[in-house]
């Protein structure tokens, strides 16, 4: 199998939305190739930066050769701003598919400017980031005894690019055993196997009304803005 090397730099983003009310963003980007989460990387957090950070980030993918030029693989750029409460807040994001990015002759790096868009759609700031293709290189798949092979079940997936992994198959749920009926004891480890199931729907419940309103608030924000009474 053949794959190529992709250098990244993540240099700056302009004009981005401010999504901190009481203080400057402290803004980072995460980068990852669409469709293989474990590719993820991301730059360093440019402290108080507001809404125009700089990192200058460099950072490297390795991509399979016969993909290079199909359009099924896309380089993901996700904005975020560190928050106190909720770990971060989403800035907005770019998608470039790699297929109009390739240039295998190149041999300086390439600097290129995309548009912004907010969670919501609409476009807002600018991210700049440089790029350049590596030398191509050979990587040999280990051949596997046909008696290996599992008969039957699922088909096969075709592999990740080379150097990620594909995702752990997903887990059967396990049903619990049945206990006696009966017994003290077991009537208050069930009342309280039920109190802290009652607490932690009600918790659930809170988080998922903070999370609720905050979404709400993000959206108005962006309406008031389409109808010009940003703040």
């Amino acid at each position: 199998m053949e794959y190529r090397p992709l250098n990244i730099t993540v240099v700056s983003a302009e004009d981005l939305k401010d999504v901190k009310v009481f203080s400057k963003m402290d803004v980072y980007t995460e980068v990852s190739i669409a469709g293989y989460p474990l590719s993820k990387k991301k730059t360093f957090v440019d402290k108080n930066s507001g809404t125009n950070p700089k990192w200058n980030h460099r950072m490297e993918f390795i991509v399979d050769e016969p993909y290079l030029t199909k359009p099924g693989l896309s380089l993901l750029f996700e904005i975020k701003a560190e928050s106190t409460f909720s770990g971060h807040k989403d800035i907005g994001s770019v998608t470039v598919p790699i297929y109009e990015l390739y240039q295998p002759d190149a041999t300086e790096d390439k600097v290129v400017e995309y548009q912004v868009h907010t969670r919501s759609g609409k476009p807002k700031g600018t991210l700049k980031f440089s790029y350049r293709f590596g030398e191509k290189f050979t990587q040999q798949m280990e051949a596997k005894h046909i008696a290996d092979e599992p008969t039957g079940g699922y088909g096969h997936q075709a592999p990740p690019p080379f150097g990620y992994q594909p995702p752990p198959p997903a887990a059967q749920p396990q049903k619990p055993k049945k206990g006696k009926k009966g017994g003290m004891g077991m009537g208050g480890l069930g009342l309280g196997l039920g109190a802290g199931l009652l607490g932690g729907l009600l918790v659930g419940e809170m988080v998922d009304d903070i999370g609720d309103a905050a979404a709400y608030a993000d959206g108005y924000g962006d309406a008031m803005d389409d109808v010009g009474f940003g703040f």
